[in-house]
């Protein structure tokens, strides 16, 4: 699709990207620059000790040419394009490709010294203007800002390294952990609404209650999750079940869901056809009131609004497709149709969009009758306090699996499904 017409500046990282790239043509400097990029990418930030350089052989150039596009294709319809054809399929299988050989090159570390590694970092920073100066490095040390699309692997290299016994599912353990996730919730909001009065005194304990539950509930939503990924079982039928039963109760329409996140999974890092948490444009009014609110108001009230947005931004996106790509448009996740029209949603896919949307209406019906039972109050602190703590759950983890100040968001020729993949953060999850 054409691009939008912009400003004579492009947006942030872009134009570090761009002017990155014509200087790495033109100068010695860049060149050294992409090197102890590289280095970095092996070491994972840390430059210390003997560094192995791979290098593909000529049967990983030869696998790049010829069998990689194949491959990626069956990829894909396993793991993402099952729900953008509109319906059940039987998921193909898998076979492990063989891993290709690769020369090994031991590369002297006394070239990539600290104080080559820093000048790679201020040349980045001499990249950016001084108005768009950016808030500093993260604990990737800016390399994903100098790498290109070749250092990336192809799919098949990736498929390669991943063990056989990754690709098989286990029915009977995916039951296992979906029964466990659901006695846990089921559990203690049982035990909770018999025996702990809603009264002002307990607040303490509802507050942990809330904090407790809703942590295990975002484990009971992740059930659905791996449904919708077709990761729960070769029972098509036993799956969907599943993830209908589990992202219903958690008040998520699973179907809908279930297209919109294939679409994200298959345009990551895209700035305008991604979908869910794609950034602002520089200049964007949203951005620009969040910077003055920062300025103005200092970074404690800052934190706290941005706080609240995140825990509360996965309704919002529901509604109303909030960090959505802006190709999508408006968009709804119960209703796909009049002004929430979009290509986002195909008219294949209007009927399972409306049944998942009338399903959870039905879970809140049941919910408002509960409360007209006993009382608001009751609702709000048996299943409203842990449905909050699940949807934080969601929309932290999500945003910090997406952002980081030095991890690009790509556009044009620069994007590619891998590329964009592997632009995310795994970030440790300490034990709680």
């Amino acid at each position: 699709r054409p691009l939008r017409a912009r400003r004579a500046r492009k947006p942030l990282i872009a134009q570090s990207i761009a002017r990155a790239r014509r200087a790495r043509r033109g100068t010695h400097e860049a060149m050294e620059a992409m090197r102890a990029a590289r280095t970095l990418r092996g070491q994972n930030g840390i430059v210390g000790g003997s560094v192995t350089v791979r290098r593909p052989s000529r049967a990983v150039r030869s696998t790049r040419r010829s069998g990689a596009r194949g491959l990626k294709s069956s990829l894909v319809v396993r793991a993402q394009a099952l729900p953008n054809e509109g319906g059940a399929r039987k998921p193909s299988s898998m076979k492990p490709v063989k891993a290709a050989m690769v020369d090994e090159t031991e590369v002297n570390q006394s070239e990539f010294s600290d104080e080559r590694i820093q000048k790679t970092k201020e040349q980045l920073m001499a990249e950016l203007t001084k108005e768009d100066a950016p808030a500093g490095f993260s604990g990737l040390n800016g390399k994903a800002l100098v790498l290109n699309k070749n250092d990336f692997p192809t799919m098949a290299e990736v498929a390669a390294a991943i063990p056989a016994h990754c690709k098989v599912l286990d029915t009977k353990k995916s039951m296992a952990y979906f029964f466990m996730s659901t006695g846990i919730v089921l559990a203690m909001g049982l035990a909770a609404n018999a025996f702990v009065p809603v009264k002002a005194a307990f607040l303490p304990f509802w507050l942990a209650y809330a904090a407790v539950c809703g942590t295990a509930a975002f484990g009971f939503w992740l059930m659905g999750h791996e449904c919708g990924h077709f990761a729960f079982s070769n029972n098509l039928a036993l799956q969907d079940a599943v993830g209908f039963f589990s992202h219903t109760m958690c008040l998520t329409p699973y179907f809908s869901w279930q297209r919109s996140h294939a679409v994200h999974h298959s345009k990551v890092n895209h700035m305008y056809e991604g979908e869910s948490h794609v950034p602002k444009e520089t200049g964007d009014g949203y951005a620009h009131y969040m910077r003055e609110l920062r300025f103005n108001c200092g970074k404690l009230v800052h934190g706290l609004w941005s706080m609240w947005v995140v825990s509360t931004g996965w309704v919002l996106y529901l509604m109303f497709g909030a960090s959505g790509g802006p190709a999508y448009g408006l968009t709804n996740h119960f209703w796909p149709k009049g002004v929430f029209k979009t290509k986002l949603f195909p008219k294949k896919w209007h009927a399972k969009v409306i049944a998942s949307g009338a399903a959870v209406i039905g879970v809140v019906a049941a919910l408002a009758y509960w409360a007209k039972c006993t009382s608001f109050a009751t609702v709000a602190a048996v299943y409203g306090g842990p449905w909050a703590i699940m949807n934080a759950w969601l929309g932290i983890v999500t945003l910090l699996h997406h952002t980081d100040v030095d991890v690009p968001h790509l556009e044009g020729e620069e994007w590619n499904y891998i590329r964009g993949a592997f632009l995310t953060i795994d970030r440790p999850y300490y034990k709680i």
